[in-house]
């Protein structure tokens, strides 16, 4: 009876740190999130450039881009749970840096300390999320996903409501949600910590090597993996032109403030909350591949009205975006550690800091449009990306990928 209890307390402190990695990815999403939607203030304040704005996009998405990989790679070997509150403490003093940023070198700084605090959090908070989910992997990372794109829904009210009525100075309240995430990571490092004694480790190793052969050719898997970096390109560069840009065509067309063109945000955001939890278990009944494919290439009917719809009308088609479009994000990171078993850390951490990586490289390419042309030229062209999903009809059928792990 004793050990019934224990096992159902260590069940429950299990769930508690799950929906605790989910809450600080909820904090750190957000807190970035906001970062783009603000833009036009940035730009109005410090009389900046589209290109200037795509450089601070840029050094956001690069800082997390580079250093996510090579964090997975690292603490695969050698787990660091004092990283944890570690990365929030970045993400703090980036928060206070926009705050005060009195120049554009000042922006770029602050927006570099909370990319590196994002950097920190999604491959280790995605490793403790493992390790606490028992036999429910694909539920704990459904939980863990769920976490960041509610905080990237909730961003764009937060700018309508917090920040715009106060401005610059407004990203000081969000040293609060800061300070509460140090705090719950702190306490999940605790646990962490206590998982991945000696023993642990070196179990977790063993399974691990025997867990992970070769199993396919490299130049297959190269193919694989060029098509699904593709289909990282084309989600998230277009989302960088929806969360950094579009509210800039917003307000020129419809000459309405920029409080309504975060409502617009919003539904995009709140919609690919939805789609992300529901990807997963759409792709456990219909199948990766095709999901992959309907995630992107279906976006795509949508993304080419949206320039030419109404101020209701670009809600409703901002819904339909997020539902579709966001829920293939997790399927591709799970097709992929099916490809390459027994790199779960190396897969989460490699395509996190592509996607950060791409939106950032596509937000410079993006603003130099506007510069040169118009808001309107890049809105148009960018509505085009998601038709690169007709290339994810070339990826294997998932008997193929599953097949050979038996």
């Amino acid at each position: 009876m004793s050990q019934t209890a224990t096992a159902l307390r260590a069940n429950q402190t299990a769930m508690t740190v799950l929906l605790g990695v989910s809450m600080a990815h909820l904090l750190n999403d957000a807190m970035q999130s906001v970062v783009p939607a603000v833009f036009p203030i940035f730009q109005e304040q410090l009389q900046l450039s589209f290109v200037q704005i795509g450089w601070v996009a840029f050094t956001l998405n690069i800082t997390a881009s580079v250093l996510q990989p090579l964090i997975g790679i690292y603490t695969d070997r050698r787990p660091i749970p004092i990283l944890l509150p570690l990365g929030m403490v970045f993400t703090l003093l980036g928060m206070i840096g926009l705050a005060v940023a009195p120049s554009y070198g000042f922006l770029l700084l602050a927006a570099a300390l909370i990319g590196v605090g994002s950097s920190v959090l999604h491959p280790e908070s995605s490793r403790v999320a493992h390790l606490a989910a028992g036999r429910g992997k694909g539920f704990a990372q459904s939980v863990f996903q769920v976490g960041g794109n509610a905080g990237q829904a909730l961003a764009p009210l937060m700018v309508a409501f917090v920040i715009s009525p106060r401005g610059q100075y407004g990203f000081l309240w969000f040293t609060l949600l800061a300070a509460i995430g140090i705090v719950i990571q702190y306490r999940i490092s605790r646990w962490y910590r206590e998982q991945t004694s000696a023993a642990a480790v070196a179990k977790r190793k063993a399974s691990t090597s025997a867990a992970a052969p070769k199993r396919f050719s490299k130049s297959f898997i190269a193919f694989v993996l060029g098509i699904l970096i593709m289909m990282l390109f084309s989600k998230f560069v277009y989302l960088a032109s929806m969360t950094g840009y579009y509210a800039f065509y917003f307000m020129d067309t419809y000459k309405l403030p920029l409080e309504r063109a975060q409502l617009a945000l919003f539904a995009l955001q709140f919609a690919g909350m939805v789609g992300t939890f529901l990807g997963g278990p759409l792709a456990d009944r219909f199948g990766r591949q095709r999901i992959i494919w309907f995630s992107i290439l279906g976006t795509a009917p949508f993304s080419l009205l949206l320039p030419y719809a109404g101020p209701t009308g670009s809600i409703l088609l901002c819904m339909a975006i997020g539902l579709i479009l966001m829920s293939g994000f997790s399927v591709i990171i799970v097709y992929a550690q099916e490809l390459l078993p027994g790199h779960v850390g190396t897969i989460a951490g490699l395509f996190f800091g592509l996607s950060f990586g791409l939106a950032g490289l596509g937000s410079v390419v993006m603003g130099w449009l506007m510069d040169t042309h118009s808001v309107e030229l890049m809105v148009k062209v960018c509505a085009f990306l998601p038709l690169l999903g007709l290339f994810a009809l070339f990826l294997p059928k998932d008997s193929k990928i599953m097949g050979k792990q038996t």
